[in-house]
């Protein structure tokens, strides 16, 4: 392996954990020694690196500091594209949009310019039906989960029957046909699901809903026996 292929796959080992990471950790998982681990760590501080901590201690990516340019294998190129397109067919342009905007921003801050090589890679999302569905009150509900909002929701279940609810959203989930928004609900003092294309009204007043996101996550999970990552079944609303 070249030295500056051994450097980025040590910045993209660095990147993969938000908590200090062993030169020993670091290097089994890269396959050499941990001299050589420390070596080039300083040669990536040396480049610009935002990379802190010490021997013995461990080492972390700094928050918020500047990058050296990236540099992309074919296949981790393909799947950026292929992600980006499949957001592009899920019936948020603000989503689609920012999909896109993404993959112009890690096109040009490559070693290389890698617009072409995108633009050709033949991995499509197929369109299913005449066009996309847009739910209009996708974006509205991404920002309350964003900022741990409390949304005030006029809602109809399959049955058609409609109700007033306030809930305490935290996921959405993207299911082959629907979009679902998983809440802690006031009205019912439970967790449920509400379908994106049956809401009728979403309002945020801005407040904070009085829990943490990643709380009413975990305790959503253990509820229904999931592990981080499964798709959850259907629940009632």
């Amino acid at each position: 392996m070249s030295r500056s292929g051994r450097l980025f796959l040590l910045m993209d080992a660095l990147r993969g954990h938000r908590r200090p990471v062993t030169a020993a950790a670091l290097a089994d998982k890269l396959g050499v020694s941990e001299r050589t681990i420390y070596r080039d760590i300083q040669t990536l501080a040396g480049l610009g690196a935002p990379v802190e901590g010490e021997a013995g201690v461990g080492y972390v990516l700094r928050a918020g500091g500047f990058l050296p340019p990236l540099m992309f294998s074919a296949d981790e190129l393909e799947a950026l594209v292929l992600g980006a397109r499949w957001v592009g067919q899920q019936g948020d342009d603000g989503l689609a949009k920012a999909a896109a905007n993404a993959l112009a921003k890690i096109a040009t801050a490559s070693p290389r310019d890698l617009r072409d090589t995108m633009a050709d890679t033949s991995l499509w999302v197929p369109i299913e039906g005449a066009a996309r569905v847009r739910e209009e009150f996708m974006a509205p509900v991404r920002e309350a989960i964003r900022h741990g909002h409390t949304l005030r929701l006029a809602y109809r279940d399959g049955s058609g029957k409609a109700s007033e609810r306030v809930v305490w959203p935290f996921a959405l989930a993207f299911f082959e046909g629907a979009r679902v928004l998983a809440a802690w609900c006031e009205l019912r003092v439970a967790f449920r699901h509400f379908r994106i294309d049956r809401i009728g009204a979403a309002v945020s007043d801005g407040e904070r809903y009085p829990a943490q996101r990643q709380e009413l996550l975990r305790r959503w999970r253990a509820e229904l026996g999931i592990e981080p990552g499964a798709p959850a079944a259907g629940q009632k609303s």
